[in-house]
């Protein structure tokens, strides 16, 4: 029997470590991304010769960072896949779908749908999905940027008479005293049929078709791990519900992650072609794009 040290087991698992590939993964610092990545976060979900790294950033900060292939899996806006598309692929799973349902414009007053398109609105970033369905329901609307978390609390000190909502606002908006005046989700579910795919996942082109394809699976099965284990999920979620009680943070994963996002399913793949050709054809996007699955 030989007798290890204290130091040689050190040793021992830093150089088992050195020989693991890393695959860095960026992702939103939201409780849906965080109960989507919990299976690979916290090693519940292994894969043999990878070593998979977190970083949490918000998703205009990603959407930009992707145009220069600096992660391996990042979360993007499908508005920004056109822009990407050369250096990234989607992958099958992970997406984030509204259902009837997704970015909210909210203002202090109950302005119609129709006065709404002349008011002068914040936005989360654009090249957020958001801000592309924005553009479709009301093309040449005069926008602002404002970082995402900051929109309803100016919307409701009268920097803006209104704002295009986002993440948990969307269940948090009536809170401040705002108005629901369009929900984009429900609008594009009446105008096409379709559900409104917001954002996903994508795998660099770089790492090889056999590389991506192991990750994407090894993503589905972080998925569904947290679905099969969901109150733990959740509660390693709640470090990043941003204020959020439990119930709200349950509700709003529930909203985001389900069993579409192991698969966007026919018709959400559907959903995505259609969102970025109308994008491309109506001028907002200006590549066209070339959606290709993992």
């Amino acid at each position: 029997m030989t007798v290890v040290s204290e130091q040689e087991t050190k040793q021992s698992n830093a150089d088992s470590s050195a020989r693991l590939r890393e695959i860095t993964i960026a992702h939103s610092p939201d409780s849906d991304d965080a109960f989507m990545f919990y299976g690979l976060a916290t090693n519940k979900v292994r894969v043999p010769g990878l070593r998979f790294t977190h970083t949490p950033c918000d998703i205009e900060t990603l959407n930009q960072k992707s145009r220069e292939g600096v992660y391996d899996v990042t979360a993007i806006s499908f508005h920004a896949y056109p822009y990407i598309q050369d250096l990234y692929a989607l992958m099958s799973c992970g997406g984030s779908v509204g259902e009837g349902y997704g970015p909210m414009i909210v203002s202090p007053r109950s302005f119609t749908p129709a006065e709404i398109k002349e008011k002068r609105i914040a936005v989360p970033g654009t090249l957020t999905t958001a801000y592309l369905a924005l553009q479709l329901f009301a093309p040449g609307i005069e926008t602002e940027v404002v970082p995402f978390d900051q929109i309803i609390p100016q919307v409701r000190e009268g920097k803006y008479e209104a704002g295009l909502i986002i993440h948990e606002g969307q269940l948090t908006y009536d809170k401040a005293g705002l108005h629901r005046i369009v929900d984009l989700g429900r609008w594009w579910q009446k105008m096409t049929g379709l559900p409104l795919p917001l954002g996903g996942n994508a795998v660099r082109r770089a790492l090889g078709p056999q590389l991506m394809a192991t990750v994407t699976n090894a993503l589905r099965e972080s998925i569904q791990y947290a679905l099969d284990h969901r109150e733990e999920a959740l509660s390693y979620a709640m470090q990043f519900a941003r204020d959020l009680d439990t119930p709200t943070a349950d509700r709003f994963v529930g909203m985001y992650v389900n069993e579409r996002t192991l698969d966007y399913g026919p018709d959400g793949r559907e959903a995505v072609a259609r969102l970025l050709d109308m994008g491309h054809k109506a001028g907002v996007i200006g590549p066209e794009a070339r959606v290709d699955w993992v």
